[in-house]
């Protein structure tokens, strides 16, 4: 036993007693490229397992490393990123030169090391905004913020809420991802916004085209990845103060940022609150349908609304795995336009909603949403192992006063579950599990191999009804790998497999209704949906090309992707209040299948860049709302019946942009894209498809003032935006008039006393233009886009380091 003891101890201790003492030091300075020390950059050894920033005189330095290879990442802001693949075996002291950033498409489309690399990688077209991006461009939400992007648009709900559209594309054909898993709420509405707290995002990226191979069903036009602020750096601390007003709904709004780092162990906390009143419009009446509605003092009553957020991550940082977990819980509140919510938009009570135009009237709407998500990641040699779980909880109600349609009686009952002024609720609980295993070899090859999980449980209350309860079931696995040729020559391919399982409940009015049966009526509860469960499976694959040489970038990727229908799209059977419509779904429909063709190619020089990214898309069977000569008489005033159905969809269409840097402190850019559709079949033929975004171009010219004083990173942005007629519409679209805007930017970070302070100010709609946008949810109504708008955004960041 003594030896089996000795022996043990033996092969244990001693190879730590080398180990100790053959630990090695890896240090260095860093210079910038006039060879004047960089300090604060942040380096980083094997992707941020190792951390430490640079000091005073831009050196670095790293104890106890093991003997082996590493990869050295060292990123200072307005520096191109330095990378390079190390083996150190002994003590070393190096110096890295980092060279001035290459400004591509500058604040027409932000870019940096990070982008560059994504692009290059990436066969789809694809645009990187980060946090400076999102300061100086903040719309109404999230999605209006990223509206300034190629190919990208929004269809909007007042001046709070929005939905991504890309390339003429939204709703349930987008993908939202948060931290690694895919957004779900109600995206299916029109009126419906998406639960996003845009002070937590740190950088968006936006993927334009079929990308169902990696995300599954759903990202049939693209994907919107947001991603929180990135693991803080070894033994620091820090946060930020934002401040933010806006004139034309007299918004105020605040998020306040902290996070820290001991060793290992990381957390950050972020709150947000937001407090808005009623929007305004250039006009001061608006034509709903026949009926005139007159504006006080030119707001849209009724579209005030709160927005309360509370984030928190906390994680673990090792040398090979690391492990976060996110939570959130958004609680917002937001009132319906009353004019344009319900069957009598000529019975508002105008005196009540025009007392304030901060209050939240009938009818409005509560929303809140709850997520926590747990993110792994685990590298060794050239394997990488990621996973995501996931849990969401999506609450809405829909809030107005009881008025009878149809067939419901005078007087609510009160007998029923639900209280009379509650019109919808839906409540949505979402679980989802990801994982993925990443090799390298040493060829130059990468392949791999994922699935991703989603079941969701929604079920509903109310007076009204629209969509049945359900429960869904998507999986799906997928193979990807991608080859370099050289340095400059990319290929990829990838093959998924995709299963869907839906389970529709039945429903029942709660009233009764007269039935006529040979010349005898009776009364009975009228059934509007029936238990039903369908399946659906479907292939999808993608191939692409990259090749990136210095100055010229090209990029092709063609691929098959598919969308499971939706309880809506299969089930639906009731009023729509705000689109004055009864909507009909058809259980027969098939999954969406898309077919596309994406290309790029991109010149680049230090002063001059211009990039042209064009696709061809058909859909065999694209679904859609199809407005029939029918009218419901059951429960409303008459309202047109719209059916779901299926139709053959050509579509083709691109972007452009370009940049020059005329002078060291003046560049100008231009962003121009286009869409083209057309139903080949069905009882729309020939018609394009419903929200078509017209043809636009943006103009700019940004104004950068040397550092003078306390004054540093000025800017002084000009955009002109025009955008074309929509003439090609589907019935009941009506026809939008081209109009052009003017926006104005301004910004400075300004040093007080070791306080950097961050100034940024827009005006939007410059000139205070009255125009339509033919994408708004708002267009039918004839509801103007917002008037003048002064945005105005502080931010205040602070940082600091322990002691060893």
């Amino acid at each position: 036993m003594k030896n089996i003891i000795l022996a043990i101890a033996i092969f244990w201790i001693i190879p730590n007693m080398v180990n100790g003492q053959n630990m090695i030091v890896f240090s260095g300075v860093i210079l910038d490229e006039k060879n004047d020390p960089l300090p604060g950059a942040t380096v980083i050894l094997n992707f941020d397992k190792e951390i430490t920033v640079s000091d005073r005189l831009g050196r670095f330095k790293f104890d106890n490393l093991e003997a082996g290879n590493y990869l050295l990442q060292i990123s200072f802001l307005g520096y191109r990123k330095y990378e390079e693949k190390i083996s150190i075996n002994e003590n070393i002291d190096v110096t890295v030169n980092l060279e001035p950033e290459l400004k591509t498409l500058q604040e027409v489309v932000i870019t940096d090391s990070y982008t560059e690399i994504r692009k290059n990688e990436e066969s789809l077209n694809i645009e990187v905004v980060n946090e400076n991006y999102l300061r100086q461009n903040l719309g109404g939400s999230l999605m209006k913020s990223l509206e300034r992007l190629p190919g990208v648009t929004t269809i909007d709900i007042g001046s709070g809420q929005s939905k991504p559209v890309i390339r003429g594309l939204g709703f349930n054909r987008i993908v939202v991802v948060e931290n690694g898993v895919k957004h779900e709420g109600q995206q299916w509405g029109a009126d419906h916004g998406l639960e996003i707290d845009q002070f937590s995002v740190d950088r968006v990226e936006v993927l334009k085209g079929p990308a169902s191979l990696m995300y599954g069903s759903d990202a049939i036009a693209g994907v919107v990845d947001l991603k929180q602020i990135e693991i803080p750096t070894m033994n620091s601390f820090g946060g930020s103060i934002d401040v933010i007003g806006k004139s034309n709904n007299n918004l105020l709004g605040s998020s306040v940022f902290l996070y820290a780092r001991k060793n290992k162990i990381f957390y950050t906390i972020r709150g947000t609150v937001q407090d808005f009143a009623d929007y305004r419009v250039p006009t001061d009446s608006i034509d709903i349908y026949s009926y005139r509605a007159p504006l006080y003092k030119n707001r849209l009553r009724n579209t005030a609304g709160k927005e309360h957020g509370l984030h928190l991550s906390f994680g673990y940082v090792g040398k090979q795995f690391s492990n976060r977990t996110y939570f959130s819980i958004l609680d917002n509140k937001y009132g319906f336009f009353a004019n344009a919510h319900g069957l009598e938009p000529r019975g508002v009570d105008t005196e009540l909603h025009d007392k304030s135009d901060r209050d939240i009237q009938y009818p409005y709407q509560k929303v809140k949403h709850i997520k926590l998500i747990n993110k792994n990641e685990w590298r060794k040699d050239n394997f990488r192992f990621e996973s995501e779980i996931g849990f969401q909880r999506n609450f809405r109600e829909e809030v107005s006063k009881y008025v009878q349609h149809g067939y419901m009686p005078a007087t609510f009952p009160d007998t029923l579950t639900f209280s009379s002024d509650l019109e919808r609720l839906f409540d949505k609980y979402i679980y989802s599990a990801n994982a993925k295993v990443e090799y390298t070899n040493n060829y130059n090859s990468t392949i791999v191999v994922g699935m991703n999980t989603e079941y969701q449980d929604n079920s509903i209350d109310g007076r009204g009804f629209i969509i049945p309860a359900f429960k869904q079931l998507k999986t799906g696995g997928f193979i990807y790998a991608k080859h370099k040729f050289s340095d400059k020559s990319l290929l990829q391919a990838g093959l998924r497999y995709d299963y869907g399982h839906l389970a529709m409940e039945s429903y029942s009015d709660w009233f009764s209704s007269p039935v006529v049966f040979d010349s005898d009526t009776t009364y009975e509860y009228l059934q509007r949906a029936e238990d039903s469960e369908l399946n659906f499976s479907n292939i999808s694959w993608s191939l692409g090309y990259n090749y990136n040489s210095n100055n010229l970038a090209f990029k092709f990727n063609f691929g098959k992707s598919f969308r499971m229908p939706i309880a809506k799209e299969l089930g639906a059977n009731g009023v729509n209040y705000h689109h004055f419509s009864y909507e009909v779904g058809d259980p027969d429909l098939s999954p969406e299948i898309s077919y596309q063709f994406d290309a790029g190619v991109e010149l680049k020089t230090k002063t001059f860049a211009i990039g042209f990214t064009p696709f061809v898309n058909y859909f065999p069977n694209y679904i859609y709302l199809n407005p029939s000569s029918e009218h419901d008489n059951l429960y409303g005033n008459g309202n047109q019946v719209y059916y779901y159905t299926q139709s053959e969809v050509f579509r083709f269409g691109g972007e452009i942009h370009t940049h020059y840097d005329i002078l060291k402190f003046l560049q100008v850019g231009l962003i121009g894209e286009y869409v083209y559709s057309e139903q080949l079949s069905g009882a729309k033929r020939g018609f394009t498809l419903p929200f078509s975004p017209p043809a636009s171009a943006l103009l700019n010219a940004k104004f950068i003032p040397a550092d003078k004083g306390f004054f540093s990173n000025n800017y002084l942005s000009v955009d002109y935006k025009i955008v074309m007629g929509q003439n090609r519409i589907v019935p009941p679209e009506i026809k939008t008039d081209g109009y052009k805007i003017v926006n104005l930017g301004i910004g400075t970070d300004i040093l007080f006393k070791h306080q950097k302070i961050s100034l940024s100010i827009q005006v939007q709609n410059f000139l205070n233009t009255k125009y339509y946008n033919h994408t708004s949810y708002y267009r039918l109504i004839n509801v103007p886009e917002p008037g003048r708008n002064y945005v105005i955004n502080i931010s205040m960041p602070f940082s600091g380091n322990f002691k060893k």
